[in-house]
């Protein structure tokens, strides 16, 4: 491993930022809220048009309509009220705040998912922000597919598993490995033990979570398999019995469409966010706001950006350098940060990804399949850059 910026002066890059921040933060207002809302009601018109239609035969115009409605309303409204993102807006509504967003049977309206809320805060808002592509990044690509990278496994099959994962993985991977995530936590807290970093993040056999056999795979089924997949594949359909069978079954199969559509738009706007050949992984937790900010921009991408159309069918993800330095503040800020954080990049050196989505997915194929691999870095602590700055002071003129 080698670090990857050593003319950096990370203190100096962090005060940039920091700037960029506080003057957003005087920025926030109404706008922000009424852009919001205004997503809002282009997913839930999208979801909508397309329930409208299903009932008339299966077709993929009815699917992909309620899958946008589906990728919308996670990635845009649920991604950023879950991490607090209009906290800070004065005057937000209060569903919008993290404190009420799909909050107890708010869930039903706000976010109908297989995954629960709860268990999406600890597994992505805790693990993953604040340890992106480290060991305890429960997201990190390259490891969680290294199973694959065996001689023993042909090609052919390994980018068979990617494609049964990009249709699939809301009910195969973010679903289970949530809950399980949840679970520990809830363990500690039980036992009197604090709900550590290391506690939360052990891995535990997916397939563990839907065993019946046990508390917490019958509290799996209970509080998020059957709760959606009922919801979704069967009272969904069946409201629509008073227009006939045909009707009915062209709902379900246009739901179970729309399902699969939705795992590969967002395994393909989401997964490649911090995979690829360019990207850095690392060992070790940060030590600091400036050695975060750092890790941040060098373990993740943006896709192209700009106009609300394209950021709404990107999920307002091609904004994940921006997300990653400040995953509290509205989608609406990362358009006026961009090009602002792009150009501070620039002034430091530090290297600021940008590519088009399907270059990215390409990029995050070869990664996992074993044709590439990820940058293995040392960013520098808060103690060596001290260290370092004391060896500099010290020596001679």
């Amino acid at each position: 491993m080698s670090d990857p910026l050593p003319h950096l002066d990370y203190e100096a890059f962090a005060r940039d930022l920091d700037a960029l921040r506080a003057e957003e933060l005087q920025r926030l207002g109404p706008d922000d809220i009424a852009h919001v809302q205004r997503m809002e009601r282009w997913g839930r018109t999208c979801a909508a048009l397309g329930y409208a239609t299903a009932w008339i035969a299966p077709n993929v115009v009815s699917a992909a309509l309620i899958s946008l409605g589906a990728t919308a309303r996670w990635t845009i409204v649920t991604h950023h009220a879950s991490h607090g993102g209009f906290d800070k807006v004065p005057d937000a509504p209060a569903r919008f705040t993290s404190r009420v967003f799909a909050k107890g049977r708010r869930r039903l309206v706000d976010w109908f998912d297989w995954m629960h809320p709860d268990a999406w805060h600890y597994e992505h808002n805790v693990l993953h922000h604040y340890h992106t592509n480290e060991g305890l990044d429960p997201d990190l690509v390259e490891q969680n597919f290294a199973a694959l990278h065996t001689d023993r496994t042909p090609v052919a099959l390994r980018y068979a598993a990617a494609a049964f994962y990009a249709l699939t993985w809301k009910f195969t991977y973010y679903a289970p490995n949530t809950w399980q995530v949840l679970q520990r936590a809830q363990r500690a807290r039980a036992e009197g033990r604090p709900v550590s970093v290391d506690g939360i993040a052990n891995p535990d056999p997916l397939l563990g979570a839907y065993d019946l056999r046990t508390p917490e795979g019958r509290g799996f089924w209970r509080a998020c398999l059957l709760p959606y997949g009922l919801g979704r594949f069967v009272v969904a359909p069946a409201l629509y019995a008073p227009l006939g069978p045909w009707a009915v079954f062209s709902v379900w199969a246009n739901s179970v469409m729309a399902e699969a559509m939705h795992n590969l738009h967002a395994f393909a706007i989401i997964v490649p966010n911090h995979a690829g050949g360019d990207m850095h992984r690392f060992e070790r937790g940060v030590s600091d706001r400036a050695e975060f900010y750092v890790r941040q921009v060098l373990g993740s991408v943006n896709f192209n950006t700009g106009g609300d159309v394209r950021d709404f069918l990107h999920g307002f993800l091609n904004y994940q350098i921006e997300h990653h330095l400040w995953p509290d503040l509205p989608p609406s800020a990362y358009q006026r940060l961009q090009p602002k954080v792009k150009a501070v990049c620039e002034k430091h050196g530090v290297p600021y990804v940008q590519e088009p989505l399907l270059t990215r997915v390409r990029k995050t194929l070869d990664v996992i399949v074993g044709r590439a691999a990820m940058l293995r870095s040392e960013t520098r602590s808060k103690s060596a850059r001290r260290a370092a700055r004391r060896a500099t002071d010290a020596a001679p003129n």
